[in-house]
């Protein structure tokens, strides 16, 4: 009886702790919006700015066509990038000497060097040398290019944090190099570079920004343009700023859930 009661009692100091952990997370929610709220009403109030939204709403298909191109060639950019990633993670501690220094000379190249600088060279030279105008396709991989350096130094870094002692007990098991890749060196890596992992993506998809310059239009370039038309600068890209968020907090969060289940 008295351990009955004693986890019943438990229980109720679990419920309760719940519900207090709730009511103080709404709290500080509520508390923060708060905050944020009144500093934009009083940054907003002093500046001498008079906007002119109606201006800039006729001009909303050109907003909207916009963000939907960016989540395209983010979309296509993320895959693209996650497997040139992959490769050459793979390539860096490959056995080729050839691969293995190609690999290197690359993340040093892509990642020592500006991604606009890129975006030029890329484009102007070497896409237009190939025979390749498609300039979305070309601005795809473009980016695809630039986070794969990135991408890659976080596949290794994840790969090479793996205890040496779970190789070899793989092995000792009578793992193929595969089968050790796949149920025990990867499951543990994948816990480790998701974070950063978030990150990049995100980054993935501000960085398409820069496309703009190689006139492709996608969401920053159709703000530039509005901006042009409306001279309405803040109308025009506080909406971009919006939208911009509207992306990368989707992955943050359902990265953040993963992230949960995983350690369960």
């Amino acid at each position: 009886m008295i351990k009955l009661k004693n986890l019943f009692i438990q229980e109720i100091n679990v419920k309760k702790g719940k519900k207090l952990s709730r009511v103080s997370y709404l709290f500080n929610l509520v508390l923060l919006f708060l905050i944020v709220g009144l500093s934009i009403y009083f940054m907003f109030k002093n500046i001498t700015y008079t906007f002119n939204w109606q201006s800039v709403y006729e001009y909303k298909q050109k907003f909207i066509d916009g963000f939907i191109m960016t989540i395209i060639i983010s979309f296509f950019a993320l895959i693209l990038s996650f497997l040139i990633g992959l490769f050459f993670a793979y390539g860096q501690n490959s056995k080729f000497i050839l691969l293995r220094f190609f690999s290197r000379f690359y993340i040093e190249i892509i990642r020592g060097t500006p991604l606009l600088v890129q975006i030029l060279i890329f484009f102007y030279v070497f896409a237009n040398n190939l025979g390749f105008e498609n300039r979305y396709i070309v601005g795809t991989f473009i980016l695809a290019i630039f986070a794969g350096a990135y991408v890659s130094e976080i596949i290794r870094a994840a790969i090479e944090s793996i205890d040496y002692e779970q190789y070899e007990t793989a092995l000792s098991l009578g793992m193929t190099n595969y089968q050790m890749y796949r149920y025990v060196v990867f499951p543990q890596a994948f816990k480790r570079m998701l974070p950063a992992l978030t990150g990049q993506f995100a980054t993935i998809i501000k960085d398409s920004s820069l496309l703009s310059i190689i006139s492709i239009s996608e969401f920053t370039m159709n703000a530039q343009e509005v901006n042009a038309y409306t001279y309405s600068t803040l109308e025009s890209y506080i909406p971009l700023a919006i939208g911009y968020l509207l992306l990368t907090y989707p992955i943050s969060y359902y990265t953040n859930s993963l992230e949960k289940k995983i350690k369960k």
